[in-house]
This record gives structure tokens, sequence and C-alpha cells, in this order.
């Protein structure tokens, strides 16, 4: 090779760049000042994975290291692992992004008869579909027992919030239902297929697509999160149960387990387009560009001033993945959160790097805080101090919440309720939920949902006909439940609606529409 050739060869490489100076101890010391227990990194430049390893510990006050292969949940990030899954299905011809779902999985059905016919495997994945946020969530958080299939089957109850292809809005429930077309199509559960299909071949050792195999494995990280305060997020960090996850029938939308190592595979994977380090493809370069191409168009609020400049110029959902610009660059990313456990996963393609953050805590301030640092740092932007930042927004955020929650819990309006505790018990079905039951006794109430194991706790009178339905598990948000009343004084119906203002999406009671039931219809 000659010297001019040489020249032009260097021009076209991406430059390398190391991480930050002393990254380690920065790491450490924002898991520190955030309480965080554990968290783990990986980074990749330019196919090498130039950090991968593990802060703090799996579970607080243990003394149990995290390493670079503990394993994490990772949450919605997993969307992208389920998304790839299907690529390779397309790859071999046995699928076809525009293909119509009701052709390849019998039985499925939306609500509207059209939506069922029209619908492609596109469509399940760039959350256009109609369904409103975190629409059946609660089929399946904090823990379910209804199989894959049965979820996907009352999907036909819930009532669409929009038209078809019309707005963004982000579901789970749908990521579901490509779990189950992938094992309609490839005849192997889902677990069994990602497992063999993409996370060994692409090295991933460690991965883990089912909780069995993961609560075997000694080096995982467990859940935490903070309670105390008048809403989730504040308080002391506590551990809980490393069960009460989403149930295995969401897996295909959030219950993939990696550890660092395993993240730098995935990563390295992804910056290839699909070529296998050793040869050879896991999917194609058209699968890659079709899972990188904006579809989507996300609304764009602008950020509180706190942190201000994280707000980009155009953000859309892809295919398990979102795209967006930061300072010019393109970004393609994705978050992850569960009960106890945060993500991010995030690549930068004109620079050929990628890293990913794991966290078993909900504190914002480390892992969105660090990808900010590390964006700025491989984009050459000046350095700022963005998990102080993010922890500014977030003390404020849930200081307006506890005030709005104080404010509403302490001021009810004295009145009500219109019947005697008695005649509000009984059992209620919605049409996609199934049975909740009230029942009564002397003058305490309790509710009971049946979909959901443990989901049970103590109701206590607010204003008029509403009651404050607060859980025997904490991790459940409390919820105003509002009996309605017919003609004849009888309760006809029972609405919902989360009492913090702050509430995760998945905690969807404004879909609940419970009717009576039987004989106390």
């Amino acid at each position: 090779m000659n010297k001019l050739a040489l020249i032009l060869l260097a021009i076209a490489a991406p430059a390398f760049a190391a991480p930050p100076a002393n990254f380690d101890a920065r790491v450490e010391s924002v898991r520190q000042a955030a309480g965080v227990p554990g968290m783990a990194i990986a980074i990749v430049e330019n196919g090498h994975t130039v950090l991968a390893k593990g802060y703090g510990e799996r579970r607080l006050g243990s003394g149990t290291k995290v390493d670079a292969d503990t394993l994490f949940l990772i949450g919605s990030t997993t969307k992208a692992i389920t998304t790839a899954a299907l690529a390779t299905l397309v790859d071999s011809g046995k699928l076809g992004w525009d293909d119509r779902v009701v052709d390849r999985l019998p039985g499925f059905q939306m609500y509207d008869p059209w939506v069922t016919r029209e619908m492609t495997v596109r469509d399940l994945l760039v959350h256009r579909s109609g369904l409103g946020l975190g629409a059946g969530d609660l089929l399946y958080i904090p823990r379910g027992s209804l199989s894959r299939a049965e979820v996907v089957r009352r999907l036909r109850y819930l009532k669409p919030s929009g038209s078809f292809r019309d707005r963004y809005a982000y579901d789970n429930i749908l990521y579901i239902v490509a779990g189950q077309l992938i094992e309609a199509v490839s005849g192997q559960s889902w677990e069994d297929y990602v497992r063999e299909h993409v996370l060994v071949p692409a090295g991933m050792t460690r991965a883990t697509t089912d909780e069995a195999h993961r609560l075997a494995d000694f080096n995982r990280a467990q859940p935490h999160a903070r309670f105390g305060g008048p809403v989730r997020g504040t308080g002391e960090q506590r551990l809980l149960d490393e069960r009460d996850q989403l149930a295995p029938a969401s897996a295909p939308a959030g219950l993939i387990a990696l550890s660092a190592n395993d993240m730098a595979k995935w990563l390295t994977l992804q910056l290839a387009h699909g070529a296998l380090p050793g040869g050879g493809r896991l999917f194609s370069e058209a699968s890659s560009k079709e899972m990188w191409s904006p579809v989507t168009p996300e609304p764009i609020a602008a950020p509180p001033t706190a942190i201000a400049g994280t707000a980009p110029q155009f953000q859309a959902y892809a295919l398990g993945w979102e795209v967006r610009d930061y300072h010019g660059a393109k970004i393609v990313w994705h978050a992850g959160g569960l009960f106890g456990f945060t993500s991010v996963v995030v690549l930068i393609p004109e620079k050929q790097v990628g890293f990913a953050i794991e966290v078993n805590s909900e504190d914002i301030q480390p892992r969105v805080g660090l990808m900010y640092e590390l964006l700025d740092h491989y984009l050459g932007l000046p350095k700022q101090d963005w998990p102080s930042r993010f922890a500014a927004y977030r003390q404020t955020r849930i200081a307006e919440a506890e005030a709005e929650v104080r404010r509403a819990v302490a001021t009810p309006v004295k009145a009500g309720p219109s019947l005697p505790l008695a005649a509000y018990a009984g059992l209620y079905s919605d049409p996609w939920y199934g049975h909740m039951a009230v029942a009564a006794t002397g003058n305490k109430a309790t509710i009971d949902f049946k979909t959901t194991p443990g989901m049970k706790g103590q109701l206590d009178h607010y204003q008029y006909d509403t009651f404050i339905a607060r859980f025997d598990d904490r991790a459940i948000e409390p919820a105003y439940v509002t009996f309605g009343l017919g003609a004849d004084g009888k309760v006809e119906r029972i609405t919902m609606k989360p009492v913090s203002p702050i509430a995760d999406f998945s905690f969807d009671y404004g879909d609940f529409l419970f009717t009576p039931v039987g004989a106390n219809r």
C-alpha cells in the first residue's frame, strides 16, 4: 500500500478515543453520591472492548462485589434483542417485516377488526398501534399468573386511545405479541430461540432469557428501590424481592439479563451491523439498516432548566431502538427499567462507539448522568457534571410530586361515602384485566386484584365515593378507587387512577372499567 493510500485510510478511519481519564474513580464517586448499591458498565470502541467492569455490591450491605460477569436485568433494552431475533427469521425467509401479523400468528386480534387485519410485524415494534401509553401492563406488572398466549388473547379487549399509525405511545404488550410470533414461526419458545439464535452465536455466554436460569446464577445483581416518602423514589434504599419482576409472559419486552461482558459483545455486534467477530453474520446488513431506521416520530418537550441541553432536534422510534440526535450526531439508543433495575444502551455509529450502563436500583443520576458525560466525551464536547444536574432535576420533580400528593391527601372534602361499606363489597370484572374483589368487615374494606398474585391491600375512604387503595406490597403504586352508583343506588362501575403524579406509566389504572359480576350486579 502506497503512502497516499495509507493517509487516506487514516482519514477515513474513525478516531480512537479512550474512555475519560480517571473514569473508574468518577463512576465510583457518582455511585456513592447517589447511594446506588451496584453498577456495571461496558464500552466498545472500533470493535474493541475498552471497558467491562462492575462497581459496588450485588446486594446492599452484602459485601458481594459486582464484576464484569454479574447479571443485571436490562428491562426494555431487551426489545432490541427480541427484534434481532425477528431479524434472523426475516433473513432466513421465514418472515417479512411487513407481513400481516394475523397471517402468521393464528388467533391474533386487536380491539378493532380493521387494525387486526392491517397490523404488520413492523407495527408491533414501533409504538404506533393506537393503544395508550403502557396499555395492558397490569396484566404482568408487578407480577402475573397469565401465560404469554393468554396475555396476547386479552389484547382484543384493550380499547385504543388513538388511531392506528397516528401517533407515538409506548407499549410493552405488542413486544409480547412479537415473542409469541417468534414461537409460532420458529416452533421454539421465545426463550430458547433467542438464546440459541442470538445470545449464544453473539458470544453472550452469561446472558439469560428466563427466571429459572437467572435465579440459579449466584453472580447476579439484586433489585433495590427507595421507599418511605409520599411517593416512590424517596426514603431509604431497600432490597426488593427479586421474584417480583414482570411475569415470565412479558419476557420479550423486558426480562433478559446481561453482564457487562455480554453487553460488550452486544455493542460490538450492533456496531458491526450484524457481522460476527469470528466471521459470518448474526443478521444481515439490510436487517441492521431496518432496525436503525426511524419509523414513528416521538414528541419532544423542552427539558427543565436543570437538564437544559438534553433535548434533541429529532427523535423517533425504530425497530427496538430509539434514534435521535445529540449536538448533530446520530445516536441509536434505548433505556430500560424494571422494579429495582435500570439500564441504558447507547450507540454512536459515526464514532464506532457504544456503551451500556446497568444499575441495580431506580436512581436516575448514575445511569443518565454518566450517559451524557460519555456522550460529551466521545463527541468532543465541553465537560459537564451531568449526574449532579440530574440529581437536582430529580429532587425538584420529587418535591413537586410530594407536595401535590400531600395537598390532595390532606385536604379531602368531608363527604361520603354514600353507602355502608358492605354495599361496596363484591366481585367486579374488567374486560381485559379480569376479576377484582372488594370485601368489607366492620369498618374496614379491602381490595384484591385476582389476575395479579399479591396485589391486595386496604381501602381507606378519601372523599365522596372515592377510596385510596394502599397495597400490602409497597412496590405497587397507591390508587384512587372511585365507585360509580346507578339510579338504584347500587355500584355499577369502578374507575381508578394513581395517587402519585409521577407514578410509572405501567400502573395504567386509568384503563380499568370494572363492573359488578353475578349476584352483586
